[in-house]
């Protein structure tokens, strides 16, 4: 059964437009990469920011968790491709 489609919760705290979302494997965990520069970890049950990953000189165009959950990689727009270890 679907939901009336309803907003559930609004995250903020990029500075520039978020270009990527991804959730975790487990559903536990968001990553969002923005042209900000950064990539950002949220915890979906409240939607708090975890941690903010930074790096990348220009911004971030993909992100996304490895199959097992244990790496996150991100693309940027400085022809780099970043792969950063999770662990919850």
């Amino acid at each position: 059964q679907f939901s009336d489609g309803s907003l559930n919760r609004t995250l903020t705290g990029h500075t520039d437009a978020v270009f990527s979302v991804a959730f975790s494997p487990d559903g536990q965990w968001i990553v969002s990469g923005s042209w900000d520069n950064t990539v950002r970890i949220w915890q979906f049950s409240d939607g708090s920011l975890i941690r903010t990953l930074t790096g990348h000189t220009n911004g971030v165009d993909s992100v996304d968790f490895s199959p097992d959950g244990q790496w996150i990689v991100s693309g940027g727009t400085e022809n780099t491709i970043r792969i950063w270890q999770f662990s919850d």
